[in-house]
């Protein structure tokens, strides 16, 4: 913090701009008036927005003088009443049942229920014994809830419209909650205006006081405020307030989210005096960063019947003491300015400019915080009115670049604040509680926001929607950076000629949201990015709306994923690894600076190649960053048939059609609970960056761009064979922003034969609002010495000499027995002692997972080859006595299923089923694994397996390969030596540290509200499982493996919806991997990299099992003495027709590849370009043969996974003997059938060097073109 008497020094400069105008210019669509009644069309005529509401403001209150006011809050205020509480309540199913009288006063309601306000009814309404008392509610994800189309002027039909008997609207065609509540208006207001102010309700709500009908409002995230002083009375008021569900203003808030009606956000009584302070903005603006100007305009309002002369604004600045509302007053801060005469019913603007000299500047890092408090004040120099609002001084600029000011050296265009080309690490944040749907506490925001600190994100996106006031106030005091966002998304109608940004009878709505968006939160300095809205298309209402928010605002950019032409910024959703790598070099014709809306989708167990993103991201300015989609699960509480809560999503209430999980996206649960996800966000998002020089010696660099590292400790820590041995502190607080400094360590005392870890962690110093002293804000682990040679297990596996059974099949030493099965080649039963360790063959090669969401790219094809039933057959035994006295058992084994199957509900829909495709038996040509693999049996009881793996198809992608060992339940201790606490996958897996760890496996199951797979550990060393007296096994992996402990086969996670669904355990299940697939971002986004992917070419692995001991670390300490047996050869055909590609008219550069055409591998595709702008058929690619070649047709195979954008109906194929002039030689179509190959034969066979291939229509009518392979049949 700067000392304050460099601003008591300050020079002051004031300037005044008077502007009187006759009334307030009201937005279009808002009317004014006295009206008898509503006419019962308001809440379908899109025209219509508002009846006496009032024009936005600013979110500010009045106080009874200067320091009640340097508190800002309403609830410090006097002249601000909550009606939070006990409504009347009725509901019902149509607009037709609505009790239509009951807003009269001689209404008698006292029969109705009561209800909280806020909430949702829909949530008010679940009952433990599965009742819904008030309507379901109903998750989807694009689509709004009634009936509708994807057409042009679709919306003039309207939101009652007759669906399909199974929708969910067709009975509940459109809900009506109906309110009431009693009130009394404070003596003290008396002579003053009162207003009432609805912070949320959804969608569209009819208001009266005291009988008289007041106005209606819809927009259901912004406030709505209306002057009831003139229908008040002494004494007790009745407000009624009748809400529907689904109005026009619908079609524009087709959010990703649970629909839940009602009034969900605070309702409350504010009071002014009738000469007012009706407006007050704020604006911070400098060139140098140390002079600063504070520029104010007010709007002064009199509503009294009388001239208002001679008025005057006084202004004065407090400053808040950093993450608290204590304030100090800067007595250099003031100024006063002339308020000209103000007519009755008349608004005057004034506006005002004070020179500040070195201020303390807000950012997220250190968030400063300002007071502005403003008073009206008479001629006679009476106070008036009394206002305050927080301000920061912050500037927000985008501006060209020179390569000489840049700190990588690049010309360019990029997003800074404060002068700083800053990093937004953000997510994007829904509203949402598991028990109250929309409504959200301010204690649950604050939890929200410490949780966010702590996992160092710095960035909200307000997700679609601008959020309570509440979260700007938490935002600004402890420092995120926002994007505010316009309540505007017409998804249902996508982005083409039938969306709703087209029609002109459209365009108040799409401008009213904006200006009443950038009015609200003007004041804030936590927001540094407008949104226009999201995903709802291109057209011309937004160009309307975007001008208009420029006349309002030009201090901050203005974002607009759907349109980057027409606003300030560039941005896209979901863009491939590749794709950002690429825009990072600053050579993409897009718009910069960039920022990337949504990415790394976070439904189920996901948030993949974070890492990989972040550090293309660091590598320039030209990306400002990005938000995860998203923040929180928006689960709500549901309950099993005996009245157990479970989190549910959609379809689980009986909605129809819904989009199940696809509302599960959070690196957080419902709850607050944290998904491991959340791990690597904070490691990812960290500002400290750590870099191994040499054995001892690490440079650190500050990544912040304000603060210096001063508030930090450091601390080094040194790990013997995971065990920690020794730790130290050291100073980092000379470091300052954006530079690098050096450590060097200096341990004790080493030995060369032990594995050796420093992790480096940099701690709080002192408490901070969102973490004690001591918590690890940043930290990063090295490797500094691999482990040596580790004694070869045939050295150290002594033991008496082992008995071996007549037939070959058992072995019996002291204090163990094996068995082993020769028709299926592996272990049959292992006892140590007399604990039995595997029965009934429980040691198999295993590839298949219980899917994740984000593994809907490769799911169906799992099901297809059959890797979740592989039956196994030894094809060939032996059995060898070594001259160590060990015994080996040599095996070829195959592992194939009888048939595949297809698995029915998708990888979001929670409801799954396993159909076998019996009718068609698998052959040798179908999928199958073929492997060599040995068992070696040590006198002490320790097994060494060695497996060479192979199968007949290199390009299938394997979820995992290695084996599973079924282990009785007993076997619940699960201790590791690898990465942890949290699972981690490949792409996951920097912000999971190596150690030993010690869980158990009902705790390694999670609570994901849709079983899937989880638990995994990379690179460990070590797994060992043992019951409550700690016996058991160890298995040491001969290299790093992956391991996975859990409580439920994969198949039973896979048809399980809910946790509750999952049968009790009767076993445990020890994965035991050379490598899993990593997550990606699928569900809604780029597939895993290909380097993430486990393939079914050749493999091996080798492990060693071993009795459990006391100290594990030691029996750990092993290595193998055999090798890995030969692969079985000839299993694949590898004969293919070369061709390559040398252009394509479009393609998505990384995850959508034209080479992808060619590459033998039908699990990647080519897509024609979607990241920022969607080109427009026709798309083509071009290949060379290197030769002229004859052939007589062309094969196409659409893309395999679940997605099916771009699946090609109409094509042509065209030839050209230099590339240049082309000949078109068949034209014709292609079924609709996903994934399935099709070849098309011409009517005669052609000849040519060069082929093209050109998409002319996709099978569901979008632009998109895509496809997993192409190739042309010979002659």
């Amino acid at each position: 913090m700067k000392n304050y008497l460099k601003i008591s020094s300050a020079c002051l400069l004031m300037a005044l701009w008077p502007c009187a105008w006759a009334q307030h210019t009201p937005l279009g669509g808002f009317a004014y008036g006295d009206k008898e009644a509503p006419t019962g069309k308001e809440w379908e005529s899109v025209e219509e927005l508002a009846l006496n509401k009032e024009y936005p403001r600013a979110y500010f209150f009045s106080f009874d003088n200067e320091a009640q006011a340097a508190q800002v809050r309403p609830e410090k205020s006097p002249y601000w009443l909550s009606l939070n509480g006990q409504w009347r309540f009725h509901w019902c199913k149509t607009p037709d049942e609505r009790p239509k009288d009951f807003y009269k006063t001689n209404y008698d309601a006292s029969g109705w229920d009561m209800t909280p306000v806020p909430s949702n009814w829909n949530v008010q309404g679940i009952q433990k014994d599965g009742k819904l008392k008030y309507g379901l509610p109903i998750y989807v994800n694009q689509p709004v809830i009634f009936y509708h189309e994807r057409k042009v002027d679709d919306w003039r039909q309207g939101v009652m419209r007759t669906p399909p008997q199974t929708w969910t609207t067709y009975e509940y065609r459109n809900e009506v909650g109906s309110y009431i509540r009693y009130f009394e208006v404070p003596r003290e207001w008396k002579g003053r205006e009162v207003y009432i102010d609805f912070d949320g309700v959804d969608s569209f709500f009819y208001l009266w006081i005291n009988g008289k009908y007041v106005g209606f409002s819809k927009n259901s995230r912004n406030a709505a405020s209306f002057n009831i002083s003139k229908y008040l009375k002494k004494g007790q008021n009745k407000l009624a307030v009748e809400v529907y569900r689904n109005s026009d203003g619908s079609f524009l808030e087709s959010q990703d989210m649970f629909r839940l009606p009602g009034i969900f956000r605070t309702v409350a009584l504010r009071s002014t005096p009738k000469v007012q302070i009706r407006n007050l903005n704020v604006l911070t603006d400098t060139d140098n960063l140390t002079d600063w100007q504070l520029k104010v305009t007010a709007e002064v309002r009199n509503l009294s019947k009388k001239e208002a002369k001679d008025y005057r604004l006084q202004y004065a600045v407090y400053k808040n003491i950093l993450y608290k509302d204590d304030a100090q007053k800067v007595d250099a801060l003031q100024a006063t300015s002339e308020v000209q005469a103000v007519a009755p019913n008349a608004i005057e603007k004034v506006s005002a400019a004070i020179d500040v000299k070195q201020p303390d500047m807000w950012s997220a890092e250190a968030p400063n915080r300002y007071v502005l408090v403003a008073q009206l004040v008479d001629k006679k120099g009476k106070v008036i009115e009394t206002i305050s609002t927080y301000f920061g001084f912050r500037k927000v600029e985008i501006k060209d670049t020179k390569a000489a000011d840049d700190s990588f050296g690049n010309a360019g265009r990029y997003f800074y604040v404060n002068g700083k080309p800053i990093k937004l690490k953000g997510v994007n944040r829904h509203e949402t509680h598991p028990d109250q749907g929309h409504v959200v506490t301010h204690e649950q925001m604050k939890e929200e926001l410490m949780l966010m600190k702590r996992a160092n994100i710095n960035h909200v996106r307000c997700s679609h929607y601008p959020p309570d006031p509440y979260w700007f106030y938490l935002s600004d005091k402890y420092g995120i950076y926002l994007e505010d966002e316009a309540n505007i998304e017409s998804h249902q109608y996508y982005y083409g000629k039938e969306s709703l940004s087209h029609p002109k009878e459209w365009e108040k709505a799409h401008t009213a949201r904006v200006v009443e968006m950038v009015e609200a939160a003007y004041n804030s300095p936590s927001i540094v990015i407008w949104s226009l809205g999201n995903e709802a298309g291109p057209g011309q209402n937004f160009v309307t709306a975007y001008n208009h928010l420029k006349t309002l605002d030009t201090s901050r950019p203005v974002q607009y994923e759907r349109n980057n032409d027409i606003v300030d910024m560039g941005s896209n959703q979901y863009p491939s690894v590749a794709w950002v790598k690429g825009a990072a070099t600053g050579k993409y014709d897009i718009k910069y600076p960039f920022h990337i809306s949504e990415y790394a989708h976070s439904m189920g167990n996901a948030v993949g190649n974070l890492a990989d993103y972040w550090e293309a991201i660091e590598s320039s300015n030209y990306i400002c960053g990005g938000a995860i989609w998203d923040w929180v699960d928006q689960a709500l509480t549901n309950y099993t048939p005996d009245g157990k809560p479970y989190a549910a999503y959609g379809g689980d209430f009986g909605d129809f059609p819904n989009d199940g999980q696809f509302v599960m996206n959070g690196i957080i649960f419902a709850d607050r609970t944290v998904k491991p996800q959340y791990y690597e966000v904070q490691k990812v998002y960290q500002n400290i960056k750590v870099k191994k020089l040499s054995f001892d010696t690490f440079q650190i660099t500050n990544k912040s761009y304000f603060e210096p590292m001063e508030g930090y400790e450091g601390v080094w820590k040194l790990y013997r064979n995971g065990e920690l041995v020794e730790e130290r502190s050291f100073d980092v607080s000379p470091l300052k922003p954006q530079l690098k400094g050096v450590v060097t360590i200096a341990p004790k005392r080493m030995d060369s034969k032990s594995e050796y870890i420093v992790v480096i962690e940099f701690r709080q110093a002192a408490d901070k609002p969102w973490a004690k002293k001591g918590f690890v804000q940043a930290r990063e682990q090295f490797v500094i010495q691999e482990a040596g040679q580790k004694p070869a297990i045939a050295t150290v596996a002594k033991g008496s000499a082992l008995e071996l059974s007549p037939d070959q099949k058992m072995i019996v030493g002291k204090d163990f027995s094996v068995m082993f099965d020769f028709d299926k080649g592996t272990i049959e039963t292992l006892r140590y002692g007399n604990n039995t360790i595997i029965e009934n063959s429980g040691l198999a090669l295993n590839a298949f997972r219980a899917f994740t969401n984000n593994d809907r790219w490769a799911y169906q094809q799992w099901f297809a080859k059959g890797l979740h039933n592989l039956q196994h057959k030894a094809l060939a035994k032996s059995v060898k006595a070594n001259a160590d006295g060990s015994y080996s058992y040599s095996f070829t084994v195959q592992s194939q299923a009888p048939n595949g199957a297809k698995i029915e509900g998708g990888t979001a829909s929670g409801r799954n089923k396993i159909v076998e495709l019996t009718d068609r038996p698998f052959t040798d040509a179908d999928f199958r694994f073929v492997t060599n693999q040995v068992f070696t049996v040590y006198p002490d009881g320790s097994i060494e397996v060695q497996a060479s793996i192979g199968s007949n198809d290199d390009f299938v992608n394997l979820p995992q390969l290695g084996y599973l060992v079924t282990m009785p339940k007993t076997y619940f201790r699960f201790t590791y030596y690898g990465r942890g606490k949290q699972d981690n996958y490949p792409d996951r897996k920097t912000g999971a540290f190596l150690g030993i760890y010690e869980s158990d496996v009902l705790k390694e199951a999670g609570n994901f509200p849709k079983p899937q797979d989880v638990g995994h550990h990379q690179d460990s060393r070590w797994a060992a499982l043992t019951n409550m007296r700690g016996a058991g096994a160890i298995f040491v992996g001969t290299q790093p493996m992956d391991v996975a402990a859990l409580p439920y086969t994969a198949q039973e996670m896979t048809l399980a919806g809910h946790p509750f669904e999952l049968p009790n355990p009767s076993a445990t299940y020890l994965q035991l991997n050379i490598a899993t697939t990593g997550v990606g971002g699928n569900s809604c986004g780029p597939t895993p990299l290909q380097r993430d992917r486990v393939m079914a070419t050749q493999h091996r692995f080798g492990f060693i099992i071993r009795p459990a001991q006391a100290k594990l670390a030691e029996a750990a300490n092993v290595s193998a003495s055999t090798e890995a047996p030969a692969f079985v050869s000839g299993l694949i055909n590898r004969s293919t027709i070369p061709m390559k590609v040398i252009f394509a008219s479009s393609e998505e550069v990384g995850a959508g590849n034209a080479t992808h055409l060619v590459d033998g591998n039908p699990n990647t595709i080519w897509h024609s370009a979607y990241s920022v702008t969607v080109a427009k058929h026709p798309h083509w690619v071009d290949f060379d043969l290197s030769k002229e070649v004859s052939f007589k047709g062309i094969s196409y195979l659409p893309r395999t996974d679940e997605a099916g954008n771009g699946d090609v109906k109409d094509f042509s194929i065209s030839i050209s003997d230099d590339a240049k002039t082309w000949k078109e030689v068949h034209k014709g179509s292609f079924s609709q059938n996903r994934g399935t190959p099709q070849q098309v034969l011409f009517k005669s066979p052609v000849k040519a060097r060069y082929v093209r291939f050109t998409a002319l229509s996709e099978q569901y009518g979008q632009d998109f073109a895509s496809g997993a392979e192409f190739g042309l049949i010979a002659e």
